[in-house]
């Protein structure tokens, strides 16, 4: 009797032990996805070059003083960092945490910035915007500036998040890009793929979908705000035209607090001319 009371309990213990691991696995360990977008319109003086993404933090934590976030992002040699928006989150606002991070980034690479859905929603978008611009961030709210590299360049588009007010299409309209260059946009939302494509923006960078939360293996994302169940981009790169979506997983989890077979994720695009 006692020794199978004690083979119930050491069951137990371990389908727990198991549980916990697998759950702190889905939510905390960190990857980095890889990708190649190659185009004619890319100079040559930027092949190779490398532009780091990340997306939806929403204050979440990666080690002491956020450590294990910035040594992966560092790792991956960026030549510039992009933050496509939800860098806090405004159920449990928390902006220091998140500035910890930036702190520590702005030291190796030159950080660019669009604002989220939760950003608009802790009606303190203006204080957010202040901080990052003080710790050497450049906040694009729709407008496009000239990233250059000797004698060569790309246009490089933010647009602020539709809670704003405005339709991606507008906010597009009023960034005035320069279409003669290869031309990146920062969006924080995928669902409006087709204004970018309409567009004709090269490259995007978007987040907001969490990857689908949860996701199916072999099937994708389960649910994302703004698309609803089943959604159509939740990870990985989308090509309409001369269009290509890049959709991070994001890092952080907001009102549903857990991720399944969805990790934590940073991306790294090289762009590669012919």
């Amino acid at each position: 009797m006692i020794r199978k009371f004690l083979k119930l309990i050491f069951t137990v213990a371990i389908t727990v032990a198991l549980t916990v691991t697998f759950f702190y696995v889905n939510n905390e360990w960190l990857t980095v996805s890889e990708y190649t977008v190659e185009s004619s319109k890319i100079p040559t003086a930027f092949d190779g070059y490398r532009i780091v993404q990340i997306s939806d933090l929403h204050d979440a934590t990666f080690g002491e003083n956020q450590q294990r976030l910035v040594n992966k992002i560092q790792k991956a040699k960026p030549d510039m960092i992009v933050i496509t928006g939800d860098l806090i989150d405004s159920n449990r606002y928390n902006l220091q945490s998140s500035l910890t991070v930036i702190d520590q980034i702005v030291e190796f690479a030159n950080v660019y910035y669009v604002t989220g859905n939760h950003e608009v929603a802790t009606n303190d978008i203006d204080r957010i915007k202040e901080e990052l611009t003080a710790r050497g961030v450049r906040v694009l709210s729709n407008e496009s500036i000239t990233i250059t590299r000797d004698d060569a360049s790309f246009s490089l588009t933010g647009i602020e998040d539709p809670l704003m007010g405005q339709e991606a299409s507008d906010m597009l309209t009023n960034a005035n890009i320069p279409h003669e260059n290869f031309t990146v946009l920062l969006a924080h939302r995928p669902e409006d793929f087709s204004a970018y494509v309409d567009e004709e923006i090269d490259l995007i960078f978007s987040g907001h979908a969490h990857g689908g939360q949860f996701r199916i293996p072999f099937m994708g994302g389960l649910v994302a705000p703004g698309q609803g169940y089943f959604p159509e981009y939740t990870a990985g790169v989308y090509e309409q035209g001369q269009s290509k979506l890049v959709v991070s997983r994001g890092l952080g989890n907001s009102t549903i607090p857990i991720r399944l077979f969805n990790l934590p994720e940073i991306i790294v695009v090289t762009l590669k001319s012919p």
